[in-house]
């Protein structure tokens, strides 16, 4: 049964209070008057002759949103807290600042620890609209630069920690970030997002904006906002660390090494070289006049091919299969197509779903570039023979250097610091070394011996990046390029240009698993990383990924 006294003292809505009751300021009638004018009473009214328990002091109503006469700001308590109790978290702060964040970010809401107390400019603290905007241009860099969506979370959520707001929610999707922040329940929540409109390449400025949240996230750097604010300007305002010869000659050589890579020589090497590199200045062409990306990779696939059917037509001896395979390495989109795969693992299902319609739509683009050139090259007599590409001769010391030139130039294309260039060269050598060996020495399935060495890509990645406090892209990206499936892709395209649909479809079946087979090995490859390196002082449950996807 309800308490009387509990319904007294709810504040009463426009519809409960009569029409006819007395404004505000103006005395009821007596009694007597009330009588006169009509006897009927409310079955809720007292009988005459009983008096109203009496109060001990009128009490003021007001909004059950209004903050409580016993809530102190200085002294609150959770805002949260389940039935359970809240657990007994401990983190380290000797792991990196990726691992302790990624760890409460996966965590509920109502079992992340509070922020202990930080540097702060005064006693009230920075101003929070300017946090979040603070930490949704440093999410806009990252995510512009092609890191993960959950890395980019985690960075955000380290920068808010970092100036003390508790109970932040970063939201990061394809083209849009966003964060909220509720002081407490009773207090209005802030919002804030922002659009990214450009992508570049650039993992020297990647890897300075990590540099910059490591700094904020270390307790004994006290960096004021402005001091961040000023940090994060010069890293926009940092020119490439290469010019753009540079990167048209490493595309050109990332090109001849992945043609050797698959069988060619020197002669294949310099006509694959100036395919790409030939193909690069297109692209800059297009780009110059507003063309869009797909445009680009078509026009960018045109010169590689037309190089190889030329050759073909003028009966020089050699593999223009090769040729054509090494100027499809420089356009494959590997970079975007980990990341998405990576963002789908993790949870994050609408971001890897546009980036995988990305990565289709640039892979639609070459193929649409390279069939228009094998089309009218079949139509010019051109005798192009799937076959002849596939019995690779074996020369491991010569492929292996061709891996790590492939991985080299790679790293560069991808504006990488010169400190990392060589650590990613010898991964790609490793990567390219063990699917030898798996792959030819011991007979084992491409798809398979792919995973393994991009797993093993993805774990000395993410090792090389706890060892720096550092992003791990630019450990791993590059050092997947000799992994990527351009034979297959080719082959499978010279097939439906010779009217062998089913057998060119086989071919890109087989391109396709290649791939996913890459980006799951990657992602795999961090992931045990995690798994083997856990946090001092946390507790397995608190890696809450495989719960939080199972869809209840």
């Amino acid at each position: 049964m309800a308490d009387p006294e509990a319904e007294d003292r709810k504040p009463q809505s426009d519809e409960a209070r009569s029409a006819f009751s007395s404004p505000a300021g103006v005395a009821a009638p007596g009694p007597a008057a009330a009588d006169e004018e009509s006897s009927t009473t409310s079955e809720f009214a007292l009988p005459k002759g009983l008096d109203a328990p009496q109060q001990a002091g009128p009490e003021q109503e007001g909004s059950a949103f209004s903050t409580p006469r016993t809530y102190s700001a200085k002294h609150a308590p959770p805002a949260f807290t389940p039935a359970t109790g809240i657990p007994l978290v401990s983190l380290t702060k000797d792991v990196p600042w990726q691992d302790r964040m990624r760890t409460m970010l996966r965590m509920p809401v109502t079992e992340r620890p509070a922020p202990e107390p930080v540097h702060k400019e005064d006693e009230s603290g920075p101003a929070v609209p300017r946090v979040l905007d603070l930490t949704l241009r440093i999410g806009e860099l990252l995510l512009a630069g092609g890191e993960g969506a959950e890395d980019v979370e985690t960075a955000m959520f380290a920068v808010c920690r970092s100036y003390g707001l508790d109970r932040c929610e970063p939201n990061v999707t394809f083209t849009l970030l966003s964060i909220s922040h509720q002081p407490s329940l009773v207090d209005d929540p802030v919002t804030a997002s922002r659009t990214v409109r450009r992508r570049g390449t650039d993992y020297t400025r990647l890897a300075a904006v990590y540099r910059l949240v490591d700094d904020l996230s270390d307790p004994e750097t006290a960096i004021s906002l402005e001091e961040a604010y000023g940090r994060l300007a010069e890293i926009r305002r940092n020119r490439h660390p290469y010019p753009g010869w540079v990167l048209t000659a490493s595309g050109g050589l990332l090109a001849g090494a992945a043609s050797v890579l698959v069988g060619g020589d020197a002669i294949v090497f310099v006509a694959a070289a100036l395919g790409a590199m030939l193909g690069d200045r297109l692209a800059w062409l297009c780009a110059g006049r507003g063309l869009p990306e797909f445009y680009q990779f078509t026009v960018a696939a045109m010169p590689p091919a037309a190089i190889g059917v030329a050759l073909t037509l003028a009966h020089v001896d050699v593999n223009a299969s090769a040729v054509i395979t090494g100027g499809l390495f420089a356009l494959l989109p590997g970079r975007a197509l980990v990341a998405g795969v990576q963002d789908g693992l993790t949870g994050f299902y609408i971001t890897a779903s546009a980036r995988l319609l990305e990565v289709m739509y640039f892979f639609v683009g070459i193929v649409s570039g390279v069939l228009l050139v094998l089309y009218f090259g079949v139509k010019l007599g051109t005798q192009l023979n799937p076959d002849a590409g596939l019995s690779l001769s074996e020369r491991p010391l010569i492929q292996i250097a061709a891996s790590m030139l492939l991985s080299l130039t790679f790293a560069i294309l991808l504006q990488q610091e010169r400190s990392t260039v060589l650590a990613v060269t010898l991964n790609g050598g490793v990567a390219w070394s063990v699917y030898g060996a798996m792959h030819y020495a011991g007979g084992i399935s491409p798809v398979a011996s792919t995973a393994v060495a991009a797993g093993l890509v993805g774990l000395f990645g993410q090792l090389l990046s706890r060892y720096r406090f550092a992003s791990a892209l630019p450990y791993t990206t590059a050092a997947i390029g000799p992994l990527l499936p351009g034979s297959a892709t080719y082959f499978g395209l010279l097939s439906i240009a010779q009217n062998e649909v089913d057998k060119g479809l086989v071919s890109l079946t087989k391109a396709a698993a290649l791939a996913m087979a890459i980006a799951i090995g990657v992602n795999l490859g961090s992931e045990i990383s995690r798994l083997f390196l856990r946090l001092p002082g946390g507790s397995a449950g608190g890696r809450r990924a495989a719960k939080r996807t199972r869809g209840f």
